[in-house]
């Protein structure tokens, strides 16, 4: 006897095939059949003009400490989000504790109090103890190693620092992480030098691990950044997964051709893959040196200046009597949302074969990015069914299969016997994102029901479903190699 089988949906089961009318049947934490089912269950849901696919997979997210504060993860669950990729960009919560606030951009975040994971095995327990609503897997930030072996971040590691992130490092993918990522962009990362990243990024060979990038510059320098990207993951041989990639700054609007020329150049010698959201404009830290008048820069908060916030750096700026630059010094420190990119380039990097889906979203922030809340919906509702960019098994493949392929999640990421029960049932024709940059906090259209792992976590109308007699049921993934011999 099954717990549930679900009838007459449109089964898109993640691997890119098309549609196939068939029921599941989901027992325990898992899927037990795919196919024509005779066999009796406790409940049945008839899912008829609905799409049932896998959970989705957001592999860039910044919830380390929101899957702690927040756990009904609301925001994530209601776009159909069953697994978080955490500790991207080169910050971690975990391995990371200091007693003091947390530098830029590991601030983003949250604040010196919620960092209490001085290694990942205690982060692990947390989330087993107190399970959120999203599975969780975990890189390991660089910048945070950096954090907790530095006294001074805008210079370059020494041989005895590197060794002691080293340490650090290994002892975080022993415990089951997946990988490491930097943000080399951040100034308190900048100062790393090609040796330092190497020399990290060394140890991953010996887990099967990936290293994922936020890459040097998005903007004039994006060819030798990548360059930069893929000869690390060449000479440690380990798979190179590039954060949000972009086309950023009006100057370089036009170039996705040329970049993913060069990324496709490259796959052909070595592992590569990609993650993007689906919007035209990203958000960070307010960093000086993207300060221009080329587009819109939106401030959501401000330490100094709070009573700024929610406003263009423009207006501010106009209201002070100064210049750009000078409003945003004044800010400091401060966050922003940049309207720097094309909306042709962002379709073609979404479109790009080894492209998945990531939000990048920023729950700590006041005035978050809408893709936050969005960002899921919006590629199934916006560029699948109303402009026509890819047929919805692509988009889906992308935040599904093609994740748990690239991220070696076992058993995850298809609508598969054996597989977990990781599953989203949604109206394809009403899917949509409601979050907007005015109002970001909005839930989606057109989710009609969420898994995960075989225990439905997410109702349209309802809002989440564990209770405290049903308990959330997301999982710590972590991360499973053959340890190799060195030689």
């Amino acid at each position: 006897m099954y717990d549930l089988i679900i009838k007459n949906a449109q089964v898109i089961d993640g691997s890119g095939a098309p549609a196939q009318q068939v029921d599941v049947a989901i027992c325990g934490d898992k899927i037990a059949t795919v196919g024509e089912s005779q066999a009796f269950s406790k409940h049945v849901i008839d899912a008829k003009g609905l799409v049932l696919s896998p959970g989705f997979i957001d592999v860039h997210t910044h919830d380390d400490l929101e899957v702690v504060r927040n756990p009904d993860m609301l925001a994530k669950v209601s776009q159909g989000v069953s697994t978080v990729v955490v500790g991207n960009c080169g910050i971690s919560a975990s391995p990371y504790q200091l007693g003091i606030e947390p530098p830029d951009p590991i601030n983003l975040l949250g604040k010196q109090g919620e960092f209490n994971f001085a290694c990942l095995s205690e982060y692990i327990d947390y989330l087993s103890s107190a399970p959120p609503n999203v599975n969780v897997v975990a890189l390991v930030g660089h910048t945070a190693l950096r954090a907790q072996v530095m006294d001074d971040l805008s210079r370059g590691a020494t041989d005895d620092e590197i060794a002691k992130m080293q340490q650090l490092l290994r002892r975080a993918l022993e415990q089951g992480a997946k990988g490491l990522s930097t943000g080399l962009a951040y100034k308190n990362a900048k100062a790393s030098t090609e040796h330092e990243t190497q020399a990290l990024a060394s140890v991953l060979h010996d887990f099967d691990a990936l290293y994922t990038t936020h890459l040097r510059t998005e903007f004039d320098g994006i060819i030798d950044a990548l360059d930069e990207a893929f000869t690390l993951g060449k000479k440690v041989q380990s798979p190179v997964v590039i954060s949000h990639l972009k086309c950023a700054g009006k100057q370089n609007w036009g170039r996705s051709k040329e970049i993913i020329a060069h990324v496709e150049q490259a796959a052909q010698q070595q592992p590569i893959a990609c993650d993007c959201y689906p919007y035209h404009a990203s958000s960070s830290t307010l960093d000086l040196n993207q300060v221009t008048d080329d587009f819109e820069i939106f401030i959501t908060w401000s330490d100094a200046e709070p009573t700024m916030a929610g406003q263009s750096l423009a207006t501010i700026a106009k209201t002070w009597n100064v210049s750009l630059q000078d409003a945003a010094k004044r800010l400091m420190p401060a966050g922003a949302v940049y309207h720097g990119m094309n909306e042709q380039d962002v379709e073609a990097f979404l479109k790009y074969d080894r492209s998945m889906i990531g939000s990048d979203g920023l729950p700590c922030d006041p005035h978050p990015h809408p893709r936050l809340w969005g960002a899921f919906p919006r590629v199934l509702g916006r560029y699948s069914r109303d402009k026509s960019l890819f047929p919805l098994a692509t988009a889906i493949h992308k935040m599904t299969g093609k994740s748990a392929e690239n991220f070696n999640l076992h058993n995850r990421g298809l609508i598969k016997s054996g597989y977990y029960a990781d599953l989203v049932l949604f109206d394809p024709k009403s899917i949509i994102d409601n979050a907007d940059f005015t109002a970001p906090f909005a839930v989606s259209s057109g989710i009609k029901k969420l898994w995960v792992n075989g225990r439905l976590t997410y109702q349209q109308g309802e809002g989440v479903c564990p209770t405290e007699h049903s308990p959330r049921t997301g999982q710590f993934l972590k991360h499973t190699y053959i340890k190799r011999n060195k030689s």
